[in-house]
């Protein structure tokens, strides 16, 4: 059964990565301020959607349609965030949405990224080296979005030596949903290194919280 979840989840992030990808910014901004309830049916509820697949509270295919699934995952949602549980989304249901998910194309980088980090870890390497990036974004040392955190100079081998480019597969895609879902195994890691590789004396520095596979994760 979560196989089966998860593969409708990345099938709707393949089929709908185009239109997610035209939201900017400032669309971003301002579908806080729209209001969508049950009944109606807008790009801004596939976003919606979108978003609460990622939360685990949707777990039906993504349609545009605001149904009584969608209305029931919203409350969900609000109720986990200490939200009116009303299952009307207004501006503060949908800074809650921006706040803990991200858009397709924020998700493809974060797969990216992990195929070309983690791409002979395990699953548990996986989803630390997906949070680690998640971590950086909530930190006030780091750039505040996916796309500037992982393109930040120096910042990750795979960017720099080009496996960032490489196609993620499957299991890249599920370590991202699970970090965003809240699995963190790195324990609120920033940095991670190979210690068979690393010749920095600064990285080997850094207060150091686990090792998991060949990655050791620090603050």
């Amino acid at each position: 059964m979560r196989k089966h979840r998860f593969f409708i989840i990345l099938t709707c992030i393949l089929s709908f990565s185009l239109l997610f990808s035209t939201i900017n910014v400032d669309q971003a901004n301002a579908s806080t301020t729209k209001v969508i309830k049950q009944g109606m049916n807008s790009g801004y509820v596939y976003d919606l959607q979108h978003r609460l697949q990622q939360t685990g509270t949707y777990k039906e295919a993504i349609t545009g349609y605001f149904g009584p699934v969608t209305k029931n995952a919203v409350v969900k949602f609000q109720k986990r965030y200490g939200l009116t549980p009303d299952g009307i989304v207004g501006p503060n249901t949908w800074r809650a949405l921006y706040k803990h998910t991200f858009t397709a194309n924020e998700i493809e980088m974060l797969a990216k990224l992990v195929h070309g980090e983690a791409r002979g870890e395990t699953f548990e390497g996986k989803v630390a080296v997906a949070a680690v990036v998640l971590n950086r974004v909530d930190s006030k040392k780091f750039p505040n979005t996916v796309k500037s955190v992982i393109f930040e100079p120096y910042a990750f081998t795979a960017v720099a030596d080009g496996q960032y480019y490489t196609k993620p597969n499957k299991v890249a895609y599920q370590a991202v949903y699970n970090a965003i879902q809240g699995w963190d195994p790195s324990y609120g890691a920033l940095f991670y290194f190979n210690p068979k590789t690393a010749t920095s004396k600064w990285i080997w520095s850094r207060p150091q919280i686990k090792q998991i596979d060949n990655h050791i994760f620090t603050l």
